[in-house]
């Protein structure tokens, strides 16, 4: 048998095996190249994701199922008829369900809770009005849900318009006589009827009579037509209301409308001054509405909402037929909705405070 001479190489390792080594060596070294590369593409993607631009990338194909478009009142009202017309308008555009779901109760804290505890994936919306993001941070000592933390802007979409109404019998055609007659008698003599506590009926009237330097006892209803019903028999003397149920009413002298509380007169009620023109400088109250989703939505999902929601308000017939049910359109930027809240719950927690409105529970 004849032996092989291997010559010995740096280390001591035969010349035929250092060939093979070194191509071991090559391939592991290629392979943890490889890894490496793997794992901070892994971490850069979980980066984007937690910052929401994959999730922006992702939300493009928003809509892909059913939405639910969440209103905190009853059905048959302005807001159900306003939430119904711009989900019809967002399925018309986007090509998918979007289903209304009432759930009214307990000052619209009902509705705002389930969609603070809903997925940040826009597949559930809500109608946000004045009294769940401004108003109610004033009056209730806790509530489930935080009006900055938990919601993401989409917009501002209407505002429902009031009216201070008085039964006749009274005898006052202004709001300065209103106002006198107030103070001719004892504080508190007189009363006011409202749809409940905390809502926009009785904060806004609030709101009136500490400007006006006059008080009057507070009489909660569940509703304003019921509250309605007792200034139209005499029973209560006057309120502050949406317009829709006192309209007719008006126009049949079977209620006398003094002022409207918002910046601007109302269409349907011209000869209608605002408390700021009937006497009031600086009087201002709008009960607005919104549309929020959970916080964390993707921006592309809201912008998505927004564009077509603001596109739909804009149109003057959609602007003509909410005003026959009450209510100015409304547009706005996310931004210029997150603004609007901010200085909503300033404005409405130092009426509060100011008034000496006992906080709900």
């Amino acid at each position: 048998m004849h032996r092989i001479r291997t010559g010995l190489i740096a280390g001591g390792e035969t010349a035929h095996t250092a060939a093979p080594a070194t191509a071991r060596a090559d391939l592991f070294a290629s392979s943890l190249r490889r890894i490496k590369r793997t794992a901070a593409l892994t971490l850069f993607l979980a980066v984007m994701l937690a910052g929401g631009v994959i999730s922006g990338v992702i939300a493009d194909d928003y809509p892909q199922r059913t939405v639910t478009f969440i209103v905190p009142y009853p059905p048959g009202g302005g807001t159900d008829i306003l939430t119904r017309m711009l989900a019809q308008a967002l399925q018309d555009s986007l090509k998918q369900p979007f289903i209304v779901e009432n759930r009214p109760g307990a000052g619209t804290l009902i509705a705002a809770a389930a969609v603070a505890k809903s997925a940040p994936d826009g597949y559930m919306l809500f109608l946000a009005p004045v009294t769940t993001l401004a108003i109610n941070p004033a009056v209730y000592k806790s509530l489930p849900y935080d009006p900055i933390k938990d919601f993401a802007s989409v917009g501002l979409v209407g505002a429902a318009q009031f009216v201070l109404v008085v039964n006749p019998s009274l005898g006052v055609n202004t709001l300065s006589e209103l106002i006198a007659l107030m103070k001719s008698k004892p504080p508190g003599e007189m009363s006011f009827a409202s749809a409940g506590a905390g809502t926009p009926h009785h904060i806004f009237m609030e709101m009136f009579l500490k400007m006006a330097g006059v008080k009057a006892q507070h009489v909660p209803y569940r509703g304003s037509v019921p509250a309605l019903t007792d200034v139209l028999s005499g029973q209560i003397p006057f309120m502050m209301v949406d317009v829709a149920p006192a309209l007719e009413l008006i126009k049949e002298g079977r209620l006398k409308a003094l002022a409207v509380p918002s910046p601007t007169r109302v269409k349907v009620l011209p000869d209608v001054p605002t408390i700021a023109e009937a006497g009031l400088p600086g009087y201002s109250a709008l009960g607005w509405f919104s549309v929020v989703v959970r916080a964390g939505t993707p921006r592309s999902t809201i912008d998505k909402l927004n564009q077509v929601l603001m596109s739909y308000l804009k149109r003057v017939d959609v602007q003509e037929k909410l005003q026959a049910l009450g209510i100015e359109a409304l547009t706005s930027t996310p931004e210029q909705l997150d603004r609007h809240i901010a200085s909503e719950l300033q404005k409405w927690s130092q009426v509060v405070r100011d008034a000496g409105v006992s906080r709900i529970e």
